[in-house]
């Protein structure tokens, strides 16, 4: 729980800036310390200016914390539960998982969905323990009862003298190992880091693979970190009206009705993105150009 804590953090940044600029906001326009400001002929976009200078410093601290602290640490968690619910399972390189189930040696690199994983290469032992086959799967689907459709698999089996190759197919596949178990052992696209999404995006483009998940998870990111410039300016245009004497309460609840909206929003569009076959990367940038066009219009019409 506590490693997953920073990737929460930066999930509910741009919520808390909101709050937290209407609450700073609000606290300086019960002080009639906003009317003084107005009185000397400061603007409203004067006054968002100095807010954005805040907003800057958490876009800097929402960078550190979502590229650099919060995905190794959700790995490191993930792992962690991996380990202490299974024991055949072992880590090799970044977002690696081997697992082993029975004569097979299982390894997954990437996951497209909750059930739904790309770059499955499967090892087949015989029971001395000596390599039979070598298969890989450009994405594995896993079915209701532990089983697995493999599409784009590829085999080679080895004979006494000579490999048997299999081209590209269909393949299915009995293993006690689920997609529940897989989904501890690798990275979902919306915990990656935006410079692994952008590789394993220009690998699934050169090998005519779906990458609309990784396309939405990476422009999601920097949405979502952009969304903290205008969480800041929306409640400029409020504590110059109709909050300039609310509140502490009622400030705080209007700050969670706006940010839960936001964050509510967010997640239906990350749900329908790849129901509804849609463009995802207009998507991804919709929550933040929704909460810029209103934060912009509501200071523009500001007094």
């Amino acid at each position: 729980m506590l490693l997953n804590l920073p990737e929460q953090a930066w999930q509910l940044l741009p919520i808390a800036a909101l709050i937290g600029s209407l609450m700073g906001l609000g606290t300086l326009a019960r002080g009639s310390e906003i009317t003084v400001f107005r009185a000397t002929g400061i603007s409203p976009v004067r006054i968002a200016g100095a807010g954005l200078i805040a907003a800057l410093l958490l876009v800097v601290l929402a960078v550190g914390v979502g590229e650099f602290l919060a995905p190794q640490l959700q790995q490191a968690a993930k792992q962690q539960k991996a380990f202490s619910k299974f024991s055949d399972v072992t880590f090799g390189g970044k977002g690696g998982a081997w697992v082993r189930d029975g004569n097979l040696l299982l390894n997954t690199t990437r996951q497209s969905g909750e059930r739904t994983f790309g770059g499955m290469t499967i090892f087949e032992l015989s029971g001395d323990h000596r390599l039979r086959a070598i298969g890989h799967a450009a994405r594995a689907t896993a079915g209701p009862s532990n089983d697995w459709l493999l599409r784009g698999y590829r085999e080679s089996r080895f004979a006494s003298d000579r490999v048997l190759s299999r081209a590209g197919g269909e393949r299915r596949l009995a293993s006690s190992v689920g997609a529940g178990f897989l989904g501890l052992a690798v990275d979902d696209p919306r915990d990656m880091e935006i410079a692994t999404l952008w590789k394993l995006i220009a690998y699934y483009r050169a090998n005519a693979l779906d990458a609309r998940p990784f396309l939405f998870a990476f422009w999601s990111r920097i949405a979502r970190t952009v969304a903290i410039l205008f969480a800041v300016l929306l409640p400029v245009p409020f504590v110059l009206g109709s909050l300039r004497s609310a509140g502490a309460g009622a400030r705080t609840a209007v700050g969670l009705l706006l940010g839960i909206g936001f964050f509510l929003l967010q997640r239906l569009i990350e749900s329908g993105t790849l129901v509804f076959d849609l463009n995802p990367v207009v998507l991804a940038w919709l929550p933040t150009a929704l909460l810029a066009v209103v934060s912009l219009t509501l200071l523009a019409r500001a007094r």
